[in-house]
């Protein structure tokens, strides 16, 4: 009898002697596991290591998320890709690797979906076969059902550190400089409108935590996210607000459009907005052009020029406006642009910060005020590189009435 044989056939002994007549606790169902474990150990020859290994995949399985839990606990473990209950591909350090392990079954992974969607209150099936969500530990899960996935259920765990990094981190990773991260946190300070846009993957949330940590602690803070992600800590007056999905329930669905409608009468000092993807960049824009100064978000674009571009399209899917009038919005709304990528050795870095000087002749006008320029790439394929400066900060005005020393 092989290992799974076992296994499985050591869960349905413990899942017949689970009582349902009251809650069972953790400690509960560990007691459980190892009675079996303990009383089956001469019947299937278990070692003391196999009798540890099984009692740990029986809980995982029955109280979490069984296989997946093990990655899930993993810090170097980056991303966690499940393509059908038996293909499963993880990101450690960068690279993909095919994972050793899979589900039992393609049930047993939709017993996992909906036991994550549950959690945090959200529906997936097939009439409603794609959902965003998040787990316990704040990772953020997609999850994409048949018929819409082809060779069975897509799962997509996309996870962030339990301590969220900050800039002395980043500065460690080599994604930034010194000189960089004390421009950018007396932009933050003053009240400058500050677009982070990246492609996947290239850490534009991590950024945003990073520099959302530069607020002064004594504002009013609301942050309006797609599934809650974002780690701000220190700020007492903060108000974390998430979208809802439409359910068979007769729940309505709540967009980011609703939110950020909504959390301009919540007397916000600043608005951060995790990533803005349709049309709610409409009145994204048009909080930053409300008095709500200082406020953050994130966008996918491949350069500063293309993100204004995006977000020129999205806004046309919210509302049908003459492209002066919107580029005339970008341009007083948005100070400044960080731009993120992610190099050809893995490494994420700050390589643009742009600022908007005007709408002029039809056009947004951006200047680059530093630029990541590579130097040359060691043996071991790293790329060395700094940001540098190329042009001076123009408009001022916010940093002055701050009282802070121009950059």
């Amino acid at each position: 009898m092989n290992a799974e044989d076992i296994k499985l056939r050591l869960k349905e002994e413990i899942q017949s002697q689970m009582s349902f007549d009251r809650e069972m606790t953790d400690d509960d169902v560990w007691e459980l596991i190892d009675n079996t474990i303990v009383g089956n150990g001469k019947k299937y020859g278990l070692s003391l290591k196999a009798k540890k290994q099984y009692a740990k995949e029986l809980f995982y399985s029955i109280r979490r998320l069984d296989i997946l839990q093990e990655l899930t606990d993993d810090p170097k473990v980056t991303e966690i890709m499940i393509n059908g209950y038996d293909h499963i591909f993880i990101e450690r350090a960068g690279h993909l690797y095919l994972w050793d392990k899979r589900f039992e079954s393609k049930e047993k992974l939709e017993d996992v979906i909906q036991q994550i969607v549950a959690k945090c209150n959200r529906t997936v099936n097939e009439a409603s076969p794609i959902v965003d969500a998040r787990l316990e530990n704040g990772s953020r899960v997609n999850i994409v059902l048949p018929p819409v996935a082809l060779n069975g259920p897509i799962v997509t765990i996309r996870r962030f550190p339990e301590k969220p990094f900050l800039m002395d981190d980043l500065i460690r990773f080599g994604a930034i400089n010194e000189e960089v991260v004390c421009f950018l946190k007396k932009l933050v300070v003053a009240g400058y409108n500050i677009f982070i846009s990246g492609g996947t993957g290239s850490g534009k949330t991590t950024f945003l935590n990073a520099l959302s940590d530069f607020i002064p602690k004594d504002e009013r803070i609301i942050t309006i996210e797609d599934s809650a992600e974002l780690q701000i800590v220190g700020v007492d007056n903060l108000v974390r607000l998430e979208t809802r999905n439409a359910n068979v329930e007769g729940c309505s669905e709540i967009t980011i459009r609703d939110l950020i409608k909504s959390s301009l009468r919540m007397r916000p000092d600043r608005i951060i907005v995790g990533e803005v993807r349709g049309a709610e960049a409409i009145d994204m824009v048009q909080a930053l052009n409300t008095g709500h100064d200082g406020s953050l978000s994130t966008g996918h674009a491949n350069s500063a020029v293309d993100m204004l571009a995006r977000l020129e399209t999205m806004i046309l899917m919210g509302m049908d406006l003459p492209i002066p009038a919107i580029r005339g919005q970008l341009a007083s709304g948005i100070d400044i642009i960080v731009h993120l990528g992610r190099l050809r050795d893995k490494s994420r870095k700050v390589l643009e910060i742009a600022e908007v000087i005007d709408y002029e002749d039809g056009e947004i006008k951006l200047q680059s005020l530093y630029r990541f320029i590579e130097k040359e790439e060691d043996r071991e394929g790293k790329i060395i590189g700094r940001l540098e400066r190329e042009n001076p900060l123009i408009h001022t005005e916010k940093l002055r009435a701050a009282g802070i020393r121009e950059c």
